[in-house]
């Protein structure tokens, strides 16, 4: 029997690490609250809470490695703290005991406001709000004996990517010849990183002992403007590019006196009123592994969205 690998979590960084493992002949188990996940024969879907130690103990049992792929209830730091350590802490320790690595999807907000492209040497310290979570995180797998990865990467773009900046507040109106907001400055380079570029990262890194106990940045094309992604989706659609509108801080800041979302968001707004780039050139070298160009990923993000936006441009179940 192929050797076990677990994916918690049926999001887009989990349903698109257990595609590509599925896909490459490995046996898959997805677990999830509600039994949800991609179909595949060699996807097993189980309902499990991964909070709960004996149900995961069970489901992890005999794997070689876990995927684990879960996230906060809501997008606010209080949740994160209140929910995401002792999630990640049960993971690391049943993991740790069935012999497999833990590997982490990660975010680059523990570097915090920065004035230079992300490399992986830089200080990820950041002692404010949703931030300090992720800080916190890094620091408790770093302190656990179960080996790990992290494997960071910027705003999602790409198959199954709906809640992002490149998702569906901004493919849908492409397709539909609407405007496009934006936050933010809409002319400064920022980084998109592909999904199955993620997904392609944290499988190899499982795979590469002497990746265990890093931390790595996905591969990722060179940074764009909002505007010359837009540009590109629209390329891509063969339709022409929208009118883009930029939200300015002081306008989702005003918002977030009343609209806990939009505070939640401004928070994170530095990252949209400087130049925000992931430099992946070494984490590539040690991955083996090469970002694909934004045109292919273009491409890619268009043709998943043409199959689950209906001709009204409503999203529909995908």
């Amino acid at each position: 029997m192929s050797e076990l690998h677990v994916v918690t979590g049926a999001g887009p960084v989990g349903t698109t690490v257990a595609e590509q493992l599925a896909a490459a002949g490995k046996n898959v188990r997805i677990l999830t609250r509600s039994g949800s996940g991609p179909e595949h024969p060699l996807i097993e879907r189980r309902r499990v809470d991964v909070t709960r130690r004996e149900e995961l103990s069970a489901a992890v049992d005999g794997a070689v490695a876990v995927y684990h792929c879960t996230h906060g209830s809501e997008y606010a730091a209080r949740t994160w703290w209140a929910e995401l350590p002792a999630a990640e802490q049960t993971v690391l320790e049943v993991a740790g005991a069935a012999g497999a690595v833990v590997v982490f999807p990660e975010s680059l907000y523990s570097y915090g406001p920065v004035s230079r492209p992300m490399t992986e040497n830089m200080p990820r310290t950041a002692d404010f709000g949703k931030p300090a979570v992720r800080v916190a995180l890094l620091r408790a797998r770093d302190a656990s004996p179960t080996p790990t990865v992290s494997v960071a990467a910027s705003d999602f773009i790409g198959p199954h990517v709906r809640m992002s900046h490149a998702g569906e507040r901004m493919v849908p109106n492409i397709l539909a010849g609407k405007t496009v907001q934006v936050f933010g400055k809409a002319d400064l380079p920022h980084s998109f990183t592909y999904m199955p570029d993620l997904a392609a990262a944290m499988i190899a890194a499982a795979a590469n002992r002497t990746l265990w106990n890093s931390f790595l940045h996905a591969p990722t094309a060179p940074a764009v403007s909002m505007r010359e992604l837009v540009a590109a989706l629209a390329a891509a659609a063969g339709v022409p590019a929208p009118r883009v509108l930029a939200v300015p801080g002081w306008a989702l800041r005003t918002v977030g006196v009343v609209n806990g979302m939009m505070r939640e968001l401004a928070e994170m707004n530095y990252q949209f009123e400087r130049p925000f780039e992931l430099d992946s050139t070494a984490s590539e070298r040690k991955l083996g592994l090469r970002h694909t160009p934004l045109d292919e990923i273009a491409r890619g993000t268009v043709a998943w969205w043409k199959t689950v936006v209906a001709p009204d441009d409503r999203p529909v179940a995908a």
